[in-house]
C-alpha cells in the first residue's frame, strides 16, 4: 500500500461542490473506508501522537495495517462478528486504532463518556451486552478499571488497557490485559480471518451504540449502521470543505458523534490528518495549533471566546486556521466575526444535530452570509425533511415549533428499548428531538430551546435560552442559566443564575431589570453571593433543579471556570437557597457534587457534556 497522488476533488473523488457524495456507496462500510483511504491517500499523515509521544506519526499507508493488528487482537479475544466492545477512554491514537479494529472484526462500538462514574459506565457495558471493555489508567488520576470494582457488568469478562500512565491497581472486577499483551496476543491470527470479517460487514449492519440521556431517563443506545455513518459525515464533510492535506486539531470528544464521526471518519474520507487533543487548556491548544500548522478546529463557541480570551495568545502563530464549524448554542455575529478577524479563520460554519440523527440535521453553507451563520444552525443536509411543528401541525415560518427530522440519518432505534425508539420515532418516522426551534422562509433552523425547559408565564409560553440571550447581552455576564419556577399569582415565573466574568462588577441590583415584551413576567432575580475560586458572583434566584442548567454551563466554558470552580458555584449557591449567607471563607475549595442523584447536578452535566462538551482542564481534588 505505497503511497499515490492526493485526490483534488471532493469527498471520495466526487466533485468538490457535490454536498452528498454518497460516501455510503463509494466505501459501503468503515473498515472498506480504512482500506481504500491506505491506497488513495497512502504517504499523507493520517495520524499523530499525544503527549510524550508527540513524535509518533502514523501515514495512511501504515495506519491500515496497525488497525488489522488490533482487529487481530479482538480476534484472539473471542470477539465475534455483532459483539460489542466498549471504549472508555480520551482522545489519543488508541482509541482510533482500537475503535477501527473492532469495527474490523465486525464488532459494534460503544463508545464511553470519559466523565462517567463506575456506575453510569456499569449500567451502559451492561446495558449493549458488551464483552470486552478498552479502556486506560492514569489519565487525570484516574483509574478507569478501578472504577468498576462492585458494579454489575452484566457478561463483560475482559478489559484491555490501552494506557497505563499510573500505579497499576489491583481493585479492577476482570482480568486486565495491557496494550502490548493485547496485540502480542492477535500474532497468532491470520490477517486473511480479519479480511474476512472486513468483508463480511454489510452497509446495514450496526456499526455503533451510542447512549444518550435524551430528555429524561437512563442513557439509551442509538443504533446507527455504517451506511448512515458514512453517507452523513461524507455529506458533512463536503458541505465544510474538509480536504486532503488538512490538518485536523479534534478536541470534541472521540467518545462523542462530533469527535468520532465529524473528526475520525471525516478525516478518512477527505485524507485530513487527526490530531488528537485529550485534554482542553487554551494555552496547550494554541502551542498546537502553531506547533502542527493545524487548519481545522471544530468545537462549541465556549471554545473559541476561551482561545480570544487567552493572554498569550497573541505570542502564537495561528496563521495556519482556516476551518471552524460550532453549533449547540446561538452564535453571537461578533464571535464569528472575530474568529475570523483575530483567529484568523477564513470560513467558519454552524451546525445542529443529535446523537438519535448521527449527529446531523442542519448545516450552514460556506456561501451563507456572517448573520446566518451567527443567527441560524442552517438548513437541512440533503436527504432530510425538517419540519416545526406543534401538535402535529406545521407551524408558519418565523413561528416557535418542535423540531422533527425524517431520513437516512435517523437512528433505527435505541438498543434494545421499543418503548422509548415508539416515543422518539413516530409511525411516519418523524424523529421528534424534543428541541424547540423557528424556521425561516428558507428553511434555515433556530434551535431556542429544547421542549421540556419552556414553562408558562400567564398563559405565554416563555422559553429559557431567550431569557438567558438576553441576560447574556449585559457585557458582565459570562453565563446564565434560567428556569421555570411554580408562581401563586402567574403559574410560573422565571428564576435565574447569573455568573459574572472574572473580574467584572456586577451589581445584583442593576441586574433585575426586566427584559421587553412579554419575557418581562419570565425573569427575576434575587441575592448574591460571591465565589472566591473564581471571583465570580452568583445571583441565586432558583431552586436546586435550576443548577443543573447552570453547572452544565458552568463546565462547558472549560475556562477560566473549571469543574473545580463550578462545585464552588453549587456549595455557595445550596447556601443562598437554604436563606443562608455564608461568607466566601466557609465554602470548601474543589468539592466535589454529592453522590445522591438529589443533591448533585452531575447528571445534567453528563448530559451537557454527552452533547456537546470540552474537558476542563482542572479536576475537583
Amino acid at each position: 500500500m505505497s503511497g499515490e497522488a492526493e485526490d483534488t476533488g471532493g469527498i471520495g473523488g466526487a466533485p468538490a461542490d457535490q454536498e452528498d457524495p454518497r460516501a455510503d456507496l463509494i466505501w459501503g462500510t468503515i473498515p472498506t473506508l480504512v482500506e481504500d483511504a491506505a491506497r488513495r491517500h497512502g504517504t499523507t499523515e493520517a495520524l499523530v501522537g499525544v503527549g510524550a509521544e508527540r513524535g509518533r506519526r502514523l501515514s495512511y499507508a501504515a495506519l491500515a495495517p496497525e488497525v488489522d493488528r488490533y482487529a487481530r487482537g479482538f480476534v484472539a479475544c473471542g470477539i465475534e462478528p455483532g459483539g460489542r466492545v466498549a471504549l472508555w477512554a480520551p482522545n489519543c491514537p488508541e482509541w482510533m486504532l482500537a475503535a477501527l479494529g473492532a469495527l474490523r472484526a465486525g464488532a459494534v462500538l460503544v463508545p464511553l463518556n470519559t466523565r462517567f462514574k463506575g456506575g453510569e459506565a456499569a449500567y451502559i457495558v451492561r446495558s449493549s451486552g458488551a464483552r470486552l471493555l478498552v479502556t486506560v489508567r492514569g489519565f487525570l488520576g484516574v483509574d478507569y478499571p478501578a472504577l468498576l470494582a462492585g458494579e454489575d457488568l452484566g457478561v463483560l469478562g475482559q478489559i484491555v488497557s490501552l494506557r497505563d500512565e499510573g500505579p497499576a491497581g489491583d481493585r479492577a472486577p476482570v482480568h486486565v490485559t495491557h496494550l502490548p499483551g493485547f496485540l502480542s496476543g492477535g500474532d497468532g491470527v491470520d490477517p486473511a480471518l480479519t479480511a474476512a470479517r472486513a468483508a463480511a460487514v454489510k452497509p446495514d449492519d450496526v456499526s455503533d451504540l451510542i447512549f444518550t440521556s435524551g430528555t429524561t431517563g437512563r442513557p439509551k443506545g442509538a443504533a446507527t449502521t455504517h451506511a448512515q455513518s458514512l453517507r452523513t459525515f461524507g455529506t458533512w464533510s463536503s458541505i465544510v470543505g474538509l480536504t486532503a492535506g488538512d490538518r485536523y486539531l479534534v478536541v470534541n470528544p472521540f467518545f462523542h458523534t462530533f469527535g468520532y464521526k465529524a473528526g475520525i471518519l471525516a478525516c478518512l474520507m477527505a485524507g485530513a490528518t487527526v490530531v488528537p487533543e485529550p485534554v482542553f487548556d487554551s494555552s496547550a491548544v494554541l502551542a498546537r495549533i502553531e506547533e502542527e500548522r493545524i487548519t481545522v478546529l471544530p468545537g462549541p463557541p465556549t471554545l473559541y471566546q476561551t482561545l480570544l480570551a487567552e493572554p498569550r495568545r497573541t505570542a502564537h502563530d495561528l496563521s495556519s486556521l482556516r476551518l471552524g464549524v460550532t453549533g449547540a448554542a446561538v452564535v453571537p455575529v461578533e464571535l464569528v466575526k472575530a474568529m475570523a478577524d483575530v483567529l484568523g479563520f477564513t470560513t467558519v460554519l454552524t451546525a445542529y444535530g443529535l446523537t438519535e440523527s448521527c449527529g446531523t440535521v442542519t448545516m450552514c453553507r460556506r456561501s451563507d452570509p456572517p448573520d446566518v451563520v451567527a443567527a441560524t444552525s442552517g438548513r437541512a443536509i440533503p436527504g432530510l425533511e425538517v419540519r416545526a411543528v406543534v401538535q402535529g401541525a406545521v407551524v408558519p415560518a418565523g413561528e416557535p415549533g418542535e423540531i422533527v427530522v425524517r431520513g437516512y440519518t435517523v437512528m433505527s432505534g435505541y438498543w434494545h428499548d421499543e418503548e422509548a425508539t415508539a416515543e422518539a420515532i413516530d409511525a411516519d418516522g418523524w424523529l421528534h428531538t424534543g428541541d424547540i426551534g423557528v424556521m425561516d422562509g428558507s428553511g434555515n433552523v433556530t434551535i431556542t430551546d429544547r421542549l421540556k425547559d419552556m414553562f408558562v408565564v400567564g398563559g405565554f409560553n416563555a422559553y429559557p435560552a431567550e431569557i438567558e440571550a438576553v441576560l447574556l447581552r449585559h457585557p458582565g455576564i459570562a453565563l446564565a442559566a434560567v428556569i421555570g419556577v411554580p408562581d401563586a399569582r402567574l403559574g410560573e415565573v422565571g428564576m435565574a443564575f447569573v455568573v459574572p466574568r472574572a473580574g467584572a462588577d456586577v451589581d445584583p441590583a442593576a441586574l433585575v431589570v426586566a427584559p421587553p415584551g412579554r419575557l418581562a413576567e419570565a425573569f427575576e432575580a434575587l441575592g448574591a453571593l460571591a465565589d472566591p475560586m473564581a471571583g465570580a458572583a452568583v445571583l441565586a434566584g432558583s431552586v436546586l433543579a435550576g443548577l443543573d442548567n447552570l453547572y452544565a454551563r458552568l463546565l462547558e466554558t472549560a475556562s477560566p471556570v473549571t469543574e473545580a470552580s463550578a462545585a464552588e458555584v453549587l456549595v455557595a449557591a445550596r447556601h443562598v437557597l437554604a436563606g443562608e449567607r455564608a461568607s466566601a471563607a466557609a465554602l470548601p475549595r474543589g468539592m466535589r457534587p454529592a453522590a445522591d442523584p438529589q443533591q448533585s447536578p452531575g447528571g445534567a452535566f453528563e448530559q451537557a457534556f454527552d452533547e456537546m462538551g470540552i474537558f476542563p482542564a482542572v479536576r475537583p481534588s
